[in-house]
């Protein structure tokens, strides 16, 4: 005689299993949803015109003058990417980042150019000041020392010169204190009140950078970012940056790195109801590449992997050099 007890005994009566059956049954069930509408492509703008310098570190991504980097950003845009970051990359150099905020920099070209290839792209500038110091450094260095609050002016010129540009979006990387409510107060004064803030607001001293300041050329010439950049060891802190962004005016915040803090991500995502954003950096793509290359492993199946973790753990934008690619990945199974 069959008793029911005995199956039970025998076999498990929760089969999550069952839910995985079929490729057709998976996506329906699939918690996290990675869209092209959440990808960010960043972009290396320079001087001149029909100019195209590949970045070793960085396959598959190149320094681009304004007019190649418009068109680069209309076949992101056909792809599905909605918004490019830009940074601007000088051999124009000096103590206090002149060039930073000149109206015919590279990147402000690049803004002007993308907006007027793709009107309905969404441009984002980084406003950092390391790519036009003789220095390398994230601010102002005064007496040997990076000094904050002489640095936020020029912070705010560069963002304004951006929005003045064209651009819809500006993200300061600096991680100088009380950047936002300086850029906020200068853009507001100066009939700029629509552009938004994208606050790098936890941006650690990470090992990942490296491809990236190859790109820009803006490596410290001297010392580290340690004084300015967050520490790897530290989350509680996260939400403290986060906070104060917020409350001087950030519109959006930031965690860089993604991959290597998801945890921070997850714990920013917990206290805001703010949009987040996540920078899949340089090396974090780099790593990817190159193991790609070996045939180590799946480009794209680890990449999208990598993508959707990053949106797993709470983030509303995924700032990435492998956003063109994904989004076509992602039209092909629409």
């Amino acid at each position: 005689m069959h008793h029911v007890t005995d199956t039970f005994a025998r076999h498990p009566q929760a089969r999550p299993r069952r839910l995985r059956r079929g490729e057709t049954l998976r996506r329906m069930v699939r918690e996290t949803r990675l869209s092209p509408d959440q990808l960010v492509l960043p972009l290396f703008a320079i001087a001149g015109d029909g100019v195209e310098e590949p970045i070793a570190s960085l396959p598959g991504q190149s320094r681009l003058s304004a007019d190649l980097l418009a068109r680069r950003a209309a076949r992101a845009y056909a792809a599905g990417v909605p918004a490019v970051l830009l940074f601007g990359v000088s051999d124009e150099k000096d103590a206090e980042a002149s060039v930073s905020h000149d109206p015919n920099g590279a990147v402000q070209r690049a803004v002007a150019a993308v907006k007027d290839a793709v009107p309905d792209m969404v441009v984002i500038t980084d406003v950092c000041l390391c790519a036009y110091t003789d220095h390398g450094h994230c601010g102002l260095v005064v007496d040997g020392e990076v000094d904050n609050d002489a640095s936020l002016e020029v912070l705010a010129r560069a963002a304004l010169s951006h929005a003045r540009a064209g651009a819809d979006v500006v993200a300061p990387s600096d991680m100088m204190d009380g950047r936002v409510a300086a850029i906020r107060e200068l853009l507001d004064a100066e009939g700029q009140s629509t552009t938004a803030i994208l606050s790098y607001a936890a941006k650690y001293a990470s090992a990942f950078y490296g491809p990236f300041r190859d790109a820009a050329g803006s490596a410290p010439g001297y010392g580290d970012r340690k004084g300015y950049q967050m520490d790897p060891a530290n989350g509680r802190e996260a939400l403290r940056e986060v906070e104060l962004d917020i409350a001087e005016g950030a519109d959006m915040v930031m965690v860089k790195p993604a991959l290597t803090y998801l945890d921070v991500i997850a714990r920013v995502r917990d206290i805001t109801r703010l949009p987040v954003a996540a920078y899949h950096v340089s090396g974090e793509y780099s790593m990817l590449k190159a193991a790609a290359e070996r045939g180590w492993l799946d480009e794209r199946v680890a990449t999208m992997e990598t993508l959707t973790a990053i949106v797993r753990a709470g983030t509303d934008l995924v700032i990435t050099y492998a956003a063109e690619d994904a989004a076509n990945w992602l039209q092909e199974h629409a």
